[in-house]
């Protein structure tokens, strides 16, 4: 079993800063790809942020600038530092995993709880 547990978010003013954080436990292999996604009411999950091992990132345009991601590989864990926040930016947030497990077999994404992070105006 894999698990992905996140912490970090919260009730912040419009300019303000928080700080996701994303540990990958479990049957871990190999880990490909970490990352972030949000949901906000009504819409779409959509991507925030990922990094490959190889620390190669991709950002939804909506948030460079202001978000930057990071991982430890040796910890299995992931950031996002998220500066200038938006009232838009309220949201659930999860974590995103793909990897390989101990059991074998091909790459599968894993997702975590999500943690909400709620912007004021």
């Amino acid at each position: 079993q894999v698990q992905l547990v996140e912490s970090g978010g919260g009730l912040v003013q419009a300019g303000g800063s928080l700080r996701l954080s994303c540990v990958a436990s479990g049957s871990i292999f190999s880990i490909n790809i970490m990352g972030w996604y949000r949901q906000a009411p009504g819409k779409q999950r959509e991507l925030v942020a990922t990094m490959t091992t190889a620390s190669n990132t991709n950002y939804a345009d909506s948030v460079k600038g202001r978000f930057t991601i990071s991982r430890d590989n040796a910890k299995n864990t992931v950031y996002l530092q998220m500066n200038s926040l938006k009232p838009e930016d309220t949201a659930v947030y999860y974590c995103y995993s793909l990897l390989l497990t101990r059991y074998g077999g091909s790459l599968y994404g894993y997702w975590g709880q999500g943690t909400q992070v709620t912007v004021s105006s």
